[in-house]
């Protein structure tokens, strides 16, 4: 009997003060508003369990972001269980480095310097869109090395589960379909919101995008 497709679930961490105004939060460490915490565990009501999208037999290994407020997200995920999912946290997946824009809004950072793109031009003091890219591409190669021992040779379990960022998180699902880098600006990760990745017509060789922001809570 043929295995099913291997399952990235990619799931933003919950509602903070300056996700809620705006402001790029990579380095600093930000905790989750308590309605950030209270939307994370009624997500995890549905979302994780014997049986539910999130099954904890079926999670081979999560990478989660050092972030308090993405470290933070994991937990409450899984807090109700009687173990956590093997995971690591990592610098891997932290936030893109936003540098001398670190706590800024767009319009200050346009202020400053007039027609720039973070997918073009990255952050100064912090990384190039280079550097987040290859970044991104190391931990989607991580990824899909899991993918290939449980969907190839039966090894492991059929999920990996990532806990990150709203720019890593876009970064990441353009990338995993192929696409530039700026592609990235095309999808939208609400606070919370958990994405899908996979692939078609039961190969490894055709990555897809399956959903995206599910139990995301509204703006």
């Amino acid at each position: 009997m043929a295995r099913p497709l291997p399952r990235l679930f990619l799931v933003r961490h919950g509602e903070t003060e300056w996700s809620l105004n705006g402001r790029h939060t990579g380095r600093s460490d930000i905790s989750l508003t308590p309605r950030g915490e209270d939307q994370v565990r009624a997500q995890a009501s549905i979302l994780v369990g014997e049986g539910r999208p999130l099954d904890p037999k079926n999670i081979c290994f999560a990478l989660v972001s050092p972030r308090i407020r993405a470290h933070r997200t994991f937990h409450i995920l899984f807090e109700h269980l009687p173990k956590f999912p093997a995971h690591a946290i990592t610098e891997e997946v932290r936030e893109w480095d936003y540098g001398d824009y670190e706590g800024l809004v767009t319009q200050d950072i346009l202020s400053k310097n007039p027609g720039w793109d973070i997918w073009k031009h990255g952050c100064p003091g912090g990384e190039s869109a280079e550097q987040m890219q290859a970044r991104v591409d190391r931990v989607i190669t991580m990824i899909r090395d899991y993918h290939r021992e449980w969907f190839e040779e039966g090894r492991g379990s059929r999920d990996v589960l990532v806990v990150a960022h709203g720019h890593f998180n876009r970064t990441l699902i353009a990338r995993w379909n192929g696409f530039a880098l700026e592609a990235g600006n095309h999808f939208n990760v609400e606070p919370g919101g958990v994405a899908v990745l996979s692939y078609n017509h039961h190969t490894l060789n055709e990555p897809a995008l399956d959903a995206l922001n599910l139990y995301a809570h509204a703006k």
